[in-house]
């Protein structure tokens, strides 16, 4: 923006000159009614969204990540009175239900003005705190007055109608006065303690309750943790920590400012607090931060002054609040800084009262200024033209741009058949989306994966990682262009090391694994699953081992040549009695050797001719002789049970 900018809008019903406009959709609702509108940049109703009779727009309309609306109501209930009182909010999704109608006011408290949607799904309420004027005289007040104070709850939804409320500050706890020593909130001097409320400051003597600060606008900082509100009443901005507990925010103590729920900072009106200086605004509205990424105006606050601008119209005010970490400097005894607007734009409009701006990263600027029959919303470039307009017949207090993918998002998931695998087994990956604000959406997808080497345009495609790779798909909605990424990571088992066959005569044994197929000439030999195996005939021998996690190896082919006439060295040398518990017998004719080895190919004992061998100190399985003489090699199972 340049600084002190007037501009004359033209006033036709929609300005059309959007090809420089920031974001797509506008939202605004008529205080009062029971209709809420969505504008695409034609001026045309993109969308709308009509509410029950008892349940009338009260303040402000807000969209949300999930295509929801957020909106004040009208629900006042017994709540005895104040300005722009509420008393409920909802939640409406796309198709028009209500997912949560919420309801806050009693005879002693009641939502009223504006709210702040927060990035955890909670919702921010200004809400009127009635206090008697017993209470008021008792806090130091010194006209006995009953007075609404303020309080800010933080609320998350819980069911259809009910919240919890996880945080709250109450106006209350950070009052101060310099009349009565024995009244509590008592300092010696007000503008050496701006951190807290003067409760004498703008309380007049008269009948009924006062509406006393008259909060109307709130916003929150994330990256701060911050809250700011402006008060109607006594035109100034305010800035408190939500970082703390709502026990530390009724102290002076706590949080990332270590304030407690002081006042971090104020701004507009320094006689509030008795400090020297002008008074800025005349009637502000929509306290709320400038976003960081904003070209001229990162990180500031803004305002809309209604009457305080050239010729007494509605004017736009940026300030450059001295933030220092989490705090605000401040000279004490002098006023908050800066002593005027870092910049201000000036409308064309008078206004009455409410309305609101939001500043675009492209530095354009959306502008609502309520002017006796007609609101003018209109959306200006960072020179100061007018790009965009639309009048509106009657009372907007704000209205809000977003986004066309904002809007129209694109919600996809991603899930496969299995999450871990064995290095190159084939599992499906399968993409779900939906595009609710479409009405027969269709879907393109764009695979890639980390590490590089996988692309697919299909929504589920087939896949077999040999490592452990992330998979990532860019889901684009055919009618909008809006996407949305997921991503899915399969991780894949290590695979045994591969297997080596060794020979013993006939007995083939494998390298230690868990579990074990052999093969001959590449078929499954059935019920060899054993770390060794006789062989029985000539052929090329293979071994299929299995880990714990089902991952397999196999080992390179084996050729071995059977010789000899097993049957008649059978005949000859017989092992008896088997199986038994330990002391085997063998016998036979005429000259042989035999070696006793284990399952995995180890040697336990030799020995010739006939004998007897001891096997009770061996744990129970199955061992292996083998019987050679001068021209025949057999292997004999042997089994141990004790």
């Amino acid at each position: 923006m340049k600084r002190i900018i007037s501009v004359v809008v033209f006033l036709f019903s929609v300005f059309i000159a959007f090809s420089q406009s920031w974001g797509e959709y506008t939202l605004y609702s008529k205080t009062g009614d029971t209709k809420t509108y969505l504008l695409d940049l034609t001026g045309a109703n993109y969308k709308t969204w009509t509410s029950a009779t008892n349940r009338k727009t009260g303040y402000s309309s807000y969209m949300i990540a999930g295509d929801t609306l957020v909106r004040t109501v009208q629900n006042s209930g017994t709540f005895g009175g104040g300005g722009g009182v509420t008393g409920g909010v909802q939640k409406v999704t796309w198709d028009g239900t209500v997912v949560w109608d919420f309801t806050y006011n009693s005879t002693t408290y009641c939502l009223h003005h504006d709210i702040c949607p927060m990035p955890n799904g909670n919702v921010l309420m200004i809400c009127y705190e009635y206090k008697s004027s017993t209470e008021t005289v008792a806090a130091g007040c010194s006209t006995s007055r009953a007075i609404n104070s303020e309080k800010i709850i933080e609320v998350k939804p819980t069911g259809a109608t009910t919240g919890e409320i996880v945080w709250e500050w109450h106006l209350w706890d950070h009052l101060c006065q310099n009349t009565s020593s024995t009244k509590p909130g008592y300092v010696t001097s007000i503008v050496q303690n701006p951190q807290l409320m003067n409760i004498n400051y703008g309380v007049s003597s008269g009948t009924g309750t006062l509406d006393w600060l008259h909060m109307n606008g709130i916003d929150y900082n994330e990256e701060l943790d911050q809250i700011t509100f402006s008060s109607h009443n006594l035109n100034e901005i305010y800035v408190i920590d939500h970082s703390t507990s709502s026990v530390e925010a009724a102290s002076h103590s706590g949080g990332n400012s270590g304030k407690g729920g002081d006042f971090l900072y104020r701004w507009g009106n320094p006689a509030s607090y008795s400090a020297t200086g002008s008074t800025i605004f005349n009637v502000v509205h929509d306290a709320h931060w400038i976003s960081s990424d904003h070209p001229e105006y990162p990180g500031f606050l803004s305002a809309i002054n209604n009457g305080g601008g050239t010729g007494g119209k509605a004017a736009i005010e940026f300030v450059d609040a001295p933030l220092n970490g989490y705090t605000y400097d401040i000279t004490l005894g002098q006023a908050f800084q800066p002593t005027t607007y870092t910049d201000r734009f000036n409308t064309s409009y008078n206004s009455q009262g409410q309305g609101n701006s939001e500043q675009f990263p492209n530095g354009n600027m959306l502008l609502c200024v309520p002017s006796n029959t007609l609101t003018y919303i209109y959306e200006v470039n960072d020179a100061g033209t007018t790009i965009w307009s639309k009048n509106i017949s009657g009372q907007v207090s704000q209205a809000h741009r977003y986004e066309k993918c904002f809007i129209r998002p694109v919600n996809a998931e991603l899930s496969a058949t299995e999450l871990i695998v064995c290095p190159g087994e084939n599992l499906t990956l399968a993409t779900s989306a939906t595009a609710i604000t479409e009405s027969s959406p269709t879907f393109s997808y764009a695979w890639t994966s980390v590490p590089e080497g996988f692309s697919s345009d299909e929504a589920n495609p087939v896949v077999n990682p040999v490592q452990a790779t992330t998979f990532n798909v860019i889901v684009t909605n055919d009618q909008s262009g809006c996407t949305d990424e997921v991503s899915i990571t399969i991780d894949v088992y290590s695979t045994p090391d591969i297997p080596v066959i060794s020979e013993n005569g006939n007995l083939l044994t494998s390298t230690t694994a868990t579990y074990y197929q052999w093969y001959l000439n590449g078929s499954a030999i059935n019920g060899a699953n054993s770390q060794s195996y006789t062989a029985e005939e000539t052929g090329t021998y293979q071994v299929e081992v299995t880990n714990s996690d089902g991952c397999s190896s196999m080992s390179g082919e084996y050729y071995l040549e059977i010789t000899g006439i097993d049957k008649e060295l059978k005949s000859e040398i017989t092992i008896y009695p088997n199986p038994n518990s330990g002391l085997f017998e063998i016998n036979g004719d005429g000259y042989f050797n035999y070696e006793i080895i284990s399952s995995h190919g180890n040697t336990i004992c030799s020995g010739q001719n006939s004998g007897v061998f001891d096997l009770s100190n061996l744990s129970d399985g199955i061992y292996y002789v083998i019987l050679k003489t001068y021209t025949t090699v057999k292997t004999e199972k042997l089994i141990l049970i004790k």
